[in-house]
């Protein structure tokens, strides 16, 4: 089953069971994805999908930082429980010992030299990566490796 056939799916369940938090989270996440279907005229393929998903996840997790910070407790718990929703639609997460496997052989496969060839490695990375792994993280992780070269 596709990332959109699940949204409907589970969009239909949870207004069923009256979850409207559940719901709304879901249809924020299809309007997001239908935004971009429109921006880029055609059918997103998977790896753009789980992008849409990740950007909102990312979102989520800097408004919990930014409430907490404002002390609003209230609307981070909401936000937590939205991250929680959309975290559910990301695959399983690499460990650090995938992701630095990861990163070596893209190092390998671009021949980079040093943190000037950082930029090549992302973007022969970041395709294995996407939805799998924080983009911070990934980001960190190259810059140490590339700085021990």
């Amino acid at each position: 089953m596709s990332l959109k056939e699940q949204l409907d799916t589970d969009l239909k369940e949870a207004q069923k069971s009256r979850d409207s938090i559940r719901a709304n989270t879901i249809r924020m996440l299809k309007t997001v994805i239908k935004n971009r279907e429109v921006e880029k005229k055609g059918e997103l393929t998977d790896q753009e999908l789980l992008q849409a998903v990740n950007s909102q996840v990312k979102a989520r997790k800097e408004a919990i930082g930014e409430y907490e910070k404002a002390g609003r407790n209230e609307l981070a718990e909401k936000e937590k429980t939205e991250l929680k929703i959309l975290e559910a639609y990301l695959p399983e997460q690499l460990s650090p010992e995938e992701l630095d496997k990861l990163v070596d052989n893209a190092i390998n496969e671009t021949g980079a030299g040093g943190p000037k060839d950082m930029g090549a490695v992302m973007k022969a990375l970041m395709p294995h990566v996407t939805g799998r792994a924080d983009g911070k993280t990934v980001s960190q992780k190259v810059k140490e490796k590339l700085a021990a070269l």
